[in-house]
């Protein structure tokens, strides 16, 4: 089977003109790793998405997950629009600000009070402070392929290469980067994820110094992998018996799952919890929300969360609008969500049936994980060490040949601007990209 032939030439020469300018010829280390180079779009609406050299995707990485309703919906322009002509940024309080809060505040069960940010690096930044403000003691339990952002206290055993991870039940803190300092690496316990046991043990030895867990609900950044079951209640559950702060990182989970987040979807609530992404439409937002003993620090200035571009109008525009669609019709959308990605996800495991590539694909629907492994199933970080890296990229790079984009590392994301139409080019695509690979 003949590859289609598609030129990213024009992608390929701005690419090597922004090598002048930014470091890298990109603003984020990600992007550098697309295929076959760093690519620049044009522009994008539903489901579509096209290059600068015209060519036209249909789009399941979806900005790394913002794009929950789709890109360009009308009725996001439309609000960020109207926003925008009353002013971009007041450094005060706004009406929007405030019906935006009141929203999230019904929606999403932890959270009795909240405050915007721009990121989610920096709200997880805030849920540790938070943490340590609160309880007094230094220490946070993380778990190994978890993501909560690229800065120092937490880009740490994100990725770690097993030669320096340490052992399965004593997993070694692995700095990200350079530029860690050393004191970062030692107030962080990594443990593996859906290990109750151990996360039982590093209490029985430091419960008077851990201050918080932080995780994601679902492994998303590494298998997507869902919680044990009562793996997250037994969080739950030791958090209150040592008196240590809870936080869900939602930042994916947030609004995807569910509209009150995957603490509703999975019914544990936690002290504080984070969201960004499917949020705001692309928007710059996010949120710190918590119990209020907890976000009364906050209030207090006690712990210190600040920033001058928080809550911009526009944004909180998109947001608004972005919460209206998902509402809309009685959550719906969140049903068309799960349908079209086990609908996605059924298809690439059939497809893959009569081929000799052993395709491991998993997730609750909304988004969701494939790899090449000779694994049944990918249960926690280092079973993702399995994946044969160089197979994803060429299925990848031959879905994108075929007009279908995907994210190098095999997340999918599905928007409620999907349609059945668009999953079954998918599949097609992946059956003749599978051939094509032998």
């Amino acid at each position: 089977m003949t590859t289609p032939i598609r030129s990213y030439e024009k992608s390929l020469q701005l690419w090597e003109r922004a090598k002048n300018s930014l470091a890298s010829g990109v603003s984020s280390q990600f992007r550098l790793y697309n295929q076959p180079h760093p690519m620049f779009y044009q522009r994008a609406k539903g489901t579509r998405i096209w290059d600068v050299d015209g060519n036209e995707y249909i789009d399941f990485t979806l900005s790394q997950g913002p794009m929950i309703v789709g890109h360009s919906n009308p009725k996001v322009l439309k609000a960020v629009a109207h926003a925008s002509k009353e002013g971009q940024l007041f450094a005060g309080q706004h009406e929007l600000e405030l019906q935006l809060a009141e929203r999230i505040q019904k929606l999403v069960p932890c959270a009795e009070l909240l405050r915007f940010s721009l990121s989610g690096s920096e709200a997880d930044h805030t849920a540790l402070r938070l943490a340590r403000g609160a309880t007094g003691r230094t220490k946070c339990i993380r778990f190994e392929g978890h993501y909560h952002g690229w800065l120092d206290n937490v880009a740490i055993s994100v990725n770690p290469p097993i030669e320096l991870a340490g052992q399965p039940d004593a997993p070694r803190p692995v700095p990200w980067t350079a530029g860690i300092n050393q004191s970062d690496l030692d107030e962080t316990i990594v443990l593996q994820w859906n290990d109750l046991d151990a996360v039982t043990r590093a209490f029985a030895g430091q419960a008077n110094e851990i201050a918080a867990i932080i995780t994601e609900p679902v492994m998303c950044n590494n298998g997507c992998i869902l919680p044990k079951a009562g793996y997250l209640e037994g969080l739950r559950r030791l958090c209150d018996q040592h008196g240590a702060v809870l936080i869900f990182d939602e930042v994916i989970t947030g609004f995807r799952l569910d509209l009150g987040g995957a603490q509703k979807y999975f019914n544990v609530v936690p002290d504080l919890a984070v969201f960004g992404k499917a949020f705001a439409s692309g928007y710059p937002i996010s949120v710190i929300a918590g119990k209020r003993k907890f976000m009364d620090l906050v209030a207090t200035g006690k712990v210190l969360h600040a920033g001058t571009m928080n809550s911009g109008n526009p944004t909180v525009a998109a947001a608004l609008a972005t919460l209206d669609l998902l509402e809309k019709g009685g959550g719906s959308a969140f049903k068309k969500l799960f349908r079209l990605g086990k609908r996605f996800m059924k298809g690439l495991k059939n497809v893959a049936l009569n081929t000799p590539h052993k395709l491991v694909v998993q997730g609750p629907g909304p988004m969701f994980h494939f790899g090449f492994t000779d694994k049944p199933r990918i249960e926690n970080y280092r079973d993702t060490l399995s994946y044969d890296k160089q197979k994803l990229g060429q299925f990848v790079l031959g879905m994108q040949n075929r007009g279908i984009r995907l994210i190098g590392r095999g997340l999918v994301y599905i928007s409620a601007a999907h349609s059945n139409e668009d999953i079954d080019k998918a599949v097609d695509a992946a059956r003749e990209t599978l051939a094509e690979m032998g």
